[in-house]
Parts: C-alpha cells; structure tokens; sequence
C-alpha cells in the first residue's frame, strides 16, 4: 500500500512541540519497522498517530490537547484517549519515560498491534471496511493543499460518518481493544530484555549502562531483529543465561584465587591488594608504589593453581556442522557470553566457524556492533566436519601478532580424522607458540579431540556444567 502524505504542518492530538516531532522523525528514519507499518496501515493518518503514541510514552507530562482537530485527526484523538486512560498506562510510563530505546520498542509494538486490531474490526464490520476504503481513495485523490481545501466539506462528511462508525466499534469492543495494547506492553518489555541480554555485560546490574554506550539506531535494529525472528529471541535468550553463569564463574573464580593461594608479588592490576591502591592514590607513597609495580613487586593475589588458558586473545573454534543445527541459538548465545569475558577484560576474540570449510569473524577487545550480531545470528555454514581446516586457520590467527598470545577453545560434536603429519606440526606449533587447547566435545568420541587439546571436557550441550568451564578464561 504507497503512504499516504497528509498536509498539516502540525497533526498531533497531544502537547508536543518542534523537539517531539523531529526527535521521531529520526526514530522513523532509524526504524524500517515503524515505516513499514505506515506503509501497510489501514488507518490513513497512521503517521502522525505513532508520533502521538511515541511522544505520550517518551515525554514527561503528556497531555491530549483541549482544541477541537479536524476530521482526519479526530480519529487519532480519540484511539489516544482510549490508550492514555487505560488504568496501566501511567505506570507503563516508568519504563519509557525519557528513555528512548523503550519508547521507541513500545511504538512499534502499540502501532502493530493496533493496526491489527483495526484489520481484524474491518473483518467483521463490511460497512467499516468499505468506509475506510473510501477515505483512502478520497486522500489519494487529494493532491494537493488547494485540491484538499476544495474536497474538505465531502472529506469531513465522510470523516465524520467514519469517526462515528469508529467510535462506536471501540467502545463495543473496547475489552479486545485493551487487550492487544496490555500484549503490546508485554511484547516490548520481552524485547528490551532480549536487548539488555544481547549488549548487555557479564557484570551484575550493568545492562542499562551496556545499552546507554550503543547507539540508538543499533538498538532499534537490534530490537526490531528480536521482536521479529524467534531465532535471534532464542539467541538473546541464551545469551542472557549463559552471561549470568559467566559472571558467577568468574567471581567464583576471583574468590577462590584468593581463598586457596593466598598473596604474592607481580604487577597484575586487575589482582593488585587494595591497600596498593590505597598508596597509589596517596601522594606520599605513590612514587615508592610506582616503583614497585614497575618492578612486579608489588603485592597482589595469587592466582589458583596453573590455568588451561592465560588471559590473552581467545579463538573460538565452533563446529557448525549440520549436526550442530538444533544448538544453533544456543551455541550462538555461548559465544556472546565468552565475547562479554573478553570485553570485560579488554581481550581481542576471534570465531572460527568450521563445517567442511571455515569462516573467520574478528572482534577486538571482545566488541561486536549491532550489524556484525545480526550477520552472526543469520550465519550457519552446514556441511560435514573438518578439524583441520579449522586448528589450521586457529594457528593462523595465532601467528598474527595481535592474537600471539592467544589460546584456542574448540567446540564439536562431530568426529574427524588428523593426520599424523598434521597432529606433529600443530604440536610442534603448540610448543612454540605456547599454546593451549581448551575442547568441549558434545556428546561424540574425544579419541581424536584429546590428540591435540591441553584439557577435554565432555557434555550433553552448551547448557551443561562442564561447558561453563569455558567462563573461566
């Protein structure tokens, strides 16, 4: 259906002002979603609608306005009434109040669910139906404002009769009216969840503050990516999980260094003692400080026992054979998590994907942008299974000088044949590099696995114990 332009300068129902309506202009820019449903809707003052449900979820003191509009408004004004005095919506405000990722979630979601419920009233009510048809070819006609200005009395007659047509289907069935806009709540609420699950980090409680770094029109791609395709809900879902279990294994982690080892000497910040802290910041003592942190002499705790992996670059080895189709979503969620390690600690992380070929995906400092999730999410190579081609590209990626000192997680539930010749350079390889291999094996044979890995842990799928042993890199 082409979108219909309707001339007015100003055609809100509400209090807004130049901000409102050019700060929504630039979300409907951002938002392939909300032009689509502009393109499709059924209610020919679609447009201006959503900027008025935008900016009563957005602004802080939201009012409908007391003047009389004209007929091509009447209609929103009276679907905003309905919505603003429903007795949730003041609350509902708590979460999109100023906040513009949640408000502009909420739009999209309000807008589909209304326009559906309008399709579903025309449906039943042929007279409705054929009235809005009416009125669309009406505005199509109207090519101008002189043209509108000559057709206006017709316009607002047939307006007028839609307007009561309208009024009246709401208040007959203003349960299921209601209804849909408590889903669309609880859909946008879902979705910025999926958001926070997807950008969000491994520490406790700094979801919020993950989302206010990414810029607004990665969210709004993001958002629309999970509220439209249950594969990237699942993998937000996931990833949600999977960054909760990192964060207790890696403060699990911490504490039991500390518990088992007791304390030593080094310059490893992130384990400095906090009285070091205490005569860094004192001007006293932090030139003595600084001279022993130059050192490696100053006190710190020691790490518990010798580790798998170091807390270099990680390369991700991920299997992506057919095999491997019904963990997709959550092997994806699973590299998120460790991706959220690798952020946190500012480490660079390379994705191996391997079938019977490979491709390589490389996020530095653990960073991934909106576009490169999506693409991330859409990616699933199938195929058979080659061990080689994928430990080939890993030493790689290990003898380019950012990843040199990189370990390898390796993650399959296939079974593939090494030749001896390979498994003696890779070795080699290993020794020289000072490598190590970290391997969950799916539910397979780990004889072939074990010939080239440092530990093998075997498992049921990603969401089991054993794989958690990843989270502590």
């Amino acid at each position: 259906m082409r979108r219909i332009e309707i001339y007015d300068e100003n055609r809100s129902v509400l209090n807004t002002d130049a901000f409102d309506r050019r700060r929504f202009k630039e979300i409907l820019e951002m938002s392939q979603e909300l032009q689509k449903l502009i393109n499709e809707a059924v209610l020919p003052t679609f447009e201006p609608l959503l900027s008025d449900i935008w900016a009563a979820l957005y602004k802080m003191k939201p009012a409908i306005t007391a003047k009389d509009v004209d007929g091509f408004l009447s209609v929103n004004k009276l679907l905003m009434e309905v919505i603003m005095a429903d007795e949730y919506f003041a609350s509902y405000r708590n979460f999109t109040r100023l906040n513009d990722i949640a408000s502009a979630i909420s739009t999209i979601k309000f807008g589909e669910k209304i326009n559906k419920w309008l399709v579903q009233q025309q449906e039943k009510d042929k007279d409705l139906g054929e009235q809005s048809a009416k009125i669309r070819l009406m505005l199509r006609q109207t090519q101008n404002r002189q043209l509108q200005e000559a057709n206006r009395k017709s316009q607002a007659g047939e307006m007028n009769e839609w307007n009561g047509k309208l009024r009246e289907t709401i208040q007959s069935n203003s349960e299921s009216f209601l209804l849909a806009i408590a889903q669309a709540r609880q859909e946008s609420r879902q979705v910025t969840d999926g958001l926070k699950s997807l950008l969000g980090g491994i520490s406790a409680g700094n979801a919020d503050a993950e989302l206010k770094k990414v810029p607004l029109r990665d969210k709004i791609l993001l958002a629309e990516k999970i509220a439209c395709t249950n594969k990237m809900k699942e993998i937000a879902e996931w990833a949600g999980r999977f960054k909760q279990i990192a964060q207790k294994k890696q403060k699990s982690k911490q504490s039991q260094s500390v518990a088992r080892s007791g304390v030593t000497i080094g310059n490893d910040i992130e384990n400095l003692l906090p009285i070091e802290f205490s005569f860094y910041t004192h001007p006293l003592t932090k030139m003595d400080f600084l001279r022993r942190f130059a050192e490696s002499q100053t006190m710190q705790f020691e790490q518990k026992g010798p580790e798998v992996l170091k807390k270099g670059p990680i390369v991700l080895c991920l299997d992506q054979s057919d095999s491997m189709g019904s963990l997709d979503t959550q092997s994806k969620g699973f590299t998120l998590a460790l991706m959220s390690i690798a952020k946190k600690q500012r480490r660079d992380l390379c994705l191996v994907l391997f079938s019977s070929r490979t491709q390589i995906f490389r996020y530095e400092k653990g960073k991934i942008r909106a576009s490169e999730m999506t693409r991330l999410a859409r990616t699933f190579l199938g195929g058979g299974t080659n061990f080689t081609l994928a430990l080939d590209d890993a030493v790689h990626v290990i003898n380019e000088c950012r990843y040199k000192q990189a370990d390898i997680v390796f993650v399959t539930d296939g079974e593939d044949q090494i030749t001896d010749s390979f498994l003696e350079a890779f070795n080699k390889k290993k020794r020289e590099k000072a490598f190590n291999v970290l391997s969950l094996v799916i539910g397979s044979n780990i004889n072939t696995v074990e010939q080239f890995t440092d530990r093998v842990i075997e498992v049921k799928d990603f969401d089991n114990e054993g794989s958690f042993t990843a989270f502590e890199v």
